[in-house]
């Protein structure tokens, strides 16, 4: 049986892999470690289809060094030393680190995790992780603190025309037949930026086709796909919109919106601690000042779900969900940070007031250190006026409050301490 299109047209070659130019291009990062032929442990988060497998492979080749592959689905913590035995037990004096590569790592439990500390930590294997989810919430602090992060991006238009043509001209079976790609909008939109996609969309418009001349066009494109509803995975650009269309249904305030992309997510089988992280986030950037109590709740539901699993957890994730969007909103603490962090960016390390810093030996204090700190809660209201922010910084303004009845009573409170500070 012949291997998928996808899988056919797998570059072998760092010069034949397509996309993630600011990685493996010419002076990129990776491209420079390769070339060097030393590489460290690693993590690639990105997307479905944008060639982390492919990469470590080809890394893995170029190197001439062992390669070992797990699925975090199916294997266990075994599994993990097993590997780990083998590669210390294939590692020669002077010879590079066996790579192992472990697609999927987020779904590792922290035992799995804990497995690899060691065996990474002393160079036993070196380690690729491959993620699509954020490193920052599933990979543990002691591993992802031994590990670079690279993020790998959706490959670009340029990037599918060239897979599409590659395919085209030189598969060993496509290149035998006449095939036009007289329009490739539809592909392109249905992939998602997902290379295998691209290619499995590719190859299955051909197969249906018995013509001796196939013209590829948008139209045949859809049709198909619409006799073939699940010839794409969900993991790609569907699994994108549909968070994005429930966010957004939850910042636009329509319940009934966001619990019909809630229930797609349910019924299409999506990690419920991924609906419930999202959640978390929407009441801070969305909700936020405008009501506290959206946080709570929603951290609230994202340790139901933990506990309770399914079927039953998509009941208080349906809670969070009616409540985020029923909620009033606000993004001014969302606002405030990224107005800080580009405050930041613009004026690098700033010292900080004397009087705001910390004086634990008598020569700090000799020095200055906090002189004419003034301790809040000595005055009356717990309040005295003075500087927080450094001295080329202290008439600027950062976090501005919003017309809504929660932040309307925090402002006039700021008013009352700061004065004419916050009628601005």
């Amino acid at each position: 049986m012949a291997q998928p299109l996808a899988e056919r047209m797998r570059p072998q070659k760092l010069d034949d892999y397509i996309g993630q130019k600011h990685l493996v291009g010419e002076g990129a990062i990776l491209r420079k470690m390769i070339d060097a032929g030393r590489i460290s442990s690693f993590i690639l988060w990105g997307p479905p289809g944008v060639g982390k497998t492919t990469l470590a492979q080809i890394i893995a080749h170029k190197l001439d060094t062992p390669f070992y592959t797990l699925s975090a689905v199916t294997s266990g913590v075994k599994d993990v030393r097993d590997v780990i035995e083998k590669a210390r037990n294939n590692r020669f004096f002077n010879q590079i680190s066996p790579i192992l590569f472990i697609d999927e790592i987020h779904r590792f439990s922290k035992s799995q995790q804990d497995s690899l500390l060691g065996a990474v930590e002393k160079g036993v294997v070196t380690l690729i992780g491959a993620t699509t989810e954020n490193p920052s919430f599933e990979v543990i602090r002691p591993l992802l603190s031994r590990c670079q992060l690279y993020v790998l991006k959706s490959l670009e238009k340029e990037d599918l025309l060239e897979l599409l043509h590659n395919a085209v001209s030189n598969d060993i079976y496509l290149k035998d037949k006449k095939i036009e790609l007289k329009e490739t909008d539809a592909m392109l939109r249905y992939s998602g930026g997902d290379a295998r996609k691209l290619l499995n969309i590719l190859e299955l418009v051909v197969e249906a086709d018995s013509d001796s001349d196939i013209i590829i066009t948008d139209e045949k494109v859809v049709e198909r796909l619409q006799q073939n509803p699940l010839a794409y995975d969900k993991d790609g650009e569907l699994h994108y919109d549909i968070i994005s269309a429930f966010i957004k249904s939850i910042r636009g305030s329509d319940p009934d919106g966001a619990l019909y992309w809630l229930a797609r997510m349910v019924e299409g089988g999506e990690d419920p601690a991924f609906i419930a992280r999202r959640l978390v986030i929407s009441a801070s950037e969305d909700i936020g000042l405008a009501n506290p109590n959206a946080l709570l709740l929603a951290n609230a539901a994202f340790d139901a779900v933990m506990k309770i699993g399914w079927p039953e957890g998509r009941i208080p994730l349906a809670e969070a969900t009616v409540y985020l969007a029923t909620s009033p909103k606000s993004n001014s603490a969302y606002e405030g940070i990224n107005n800080a962090l580009e405050l930041v960016g613009q004026t690098g390390n700033l010292p900080v007031p004397l009087h705001l810093r910390n004086a634990p030996t008598k020569l700090m204090k000799q020095l200055g250190y906090g002189k004419d700190y003034k301790y809040a809660h000595s005055y009356e209201n717990h309040f005295i006026e003075q500087q927080f922010l450094p001295d080329e910084l202290k008439n600027n303004r950062i976090w501005y409050p919003q017309n809504n009845a929660q932040e309307i009573k925090i402002k006039d409170r700021m008013i009352e301490l700061w004065g004419e500070r916050f009628k601005k």
